[in-house]
């Protein structure tokens, strides 16, 4: 999480109080903030050691795994908020981690970059692919195994049987509500099972 602004927009979106488990978690600076300022508890997952030692020092409980090997050590319900933010894109088997995290949890909050906004779309008429903040990489060096869009995962939710109770975009720090598929870098979904 690097937009102190999107930490802050994406946290209001877990109850006070929850128990949340934040799957690639990285330094744990959300779950931090949700301890510190919304009375939070609960565990981040992380696989990268520096990123596991960051939140050590910030306090966070994690958990050292990767997210490939799946959620089998909750019990259903187990959390009431999973949250799955900037982690989506990374992952082989998008919908069995979408179903894990509503087995898991009560609610899940998902977060990844939109390659359909508009630079995007620009960048790729142009015959190039897109490096942006939300984006960052080349090509041929990104981490992301695939890329998507807010209207994909609308689609891919309802597939799934998930039911999606809020969604909404992010650009520069703002919550983009009108037409997030096009003006926003930053597509957010809530949804339940």
């Amino acid at each position: 999480m690097s937009d102190r602004r999107d930490l802050e927009l994406l946290a209001e979106l877990v109850p006070t109080g929850s128990r949340v488990l934040d799957l690639g978690c990285g330094s744990g600076e959300l779950l931090a903030h949700l301890q510190q300022h919304r009375g939070c508890s609960g565990y981040g997952i992380e696989i990268d050691d520096a990123n596991v030692h960051a939140c050590v020092q910030r306090g966070v409980n994690v958990i050292q795994r990767n997210l490939e090997d799946g959620l089998a050590l909750f019990d259903d319900a187990s959390f009431d908020v999973v949250l799955q933010l900037d982690t989506l894109q990374h992952l082989r088997n998008t919908t069995h981690m979408l179903r894990e995290t509503a087995r898991v949890g009560r609610i899940g909050i998902v977060s990844f970059p939109n390659f359909a906004h508009w630079p995007n779309r620009l960048r790729v008429l142009s015959g190039r692919m897109p490096v942006t903040k939300a984006l960052p990489y080349e090509w041929h060096d990104t981490p992301n195994i695939r890329v998507g869009t807010f209207a994909d995962f609308e689609v891919l939710a309802r597939k799934s049987g998930l039911t999606v109770t809020d969604s909404f975009g992010l650009q520069d720090g703002r919550v983009v509500r009108r037409w997030p598929n096009l003006l926003a870098s930053i597509a957010v979904f809530r949804f339940e099972a």
